[in-house]
């Protein structure tokens, strides 16, 4: 993962600009959903994960840094976490995202956790 949980490494093949909405993401353990939403604002750059029925219709919310490489070809992103991580991290909320430090503190601490 990233030494900023909050910014692409540079192998993970990720183009600036590119729109990431619908991209199917894949964990270490198989599928976890498609994105909803995404952004490349430096030192704040996340996805949004639709996990639909896996874990009931959550949104979670993935920082940059959890991003181990983008295929764009075959429109999939692979995340260096477990399903299980993802299950269990914070639940996206979309109120406190926009501007709310202790939100992005929370979930990039727990994320930050279990880097690989």
């Amino acid at each position: 993962m990233s030494d900023n949980i909050w910014g692409y490494q540079a192998t993970t093949g990720h183009i600036a600009g590119t729109d990431l909405t619908g991209y199917k993401v894949e964990a270490t353990d198989g599928s976890i959903g498609k994105v909803d939403k995404h952004s490349d604002d430096v030192s704040s750059s996340y996805l949004v994960v639709d996990t639909g029925v896996w874990i009931f219709g959550k949104h979670v919310l993935l920082p940059a840094g959890t991003v181990k490489t983008v295929d764009q070809a075959e429109r999939k992103i692979y995340v260096a976490l477990t399903k299980d991580q993802i299950k269990d991290s914070p639940e996206f909320d979309k109120d406190k995202h926009v501007g709310d430090t202790g939100y992005h503190e929370q979930v990039g601490g727990y994320y930050e956790n279990r880097r690989a």
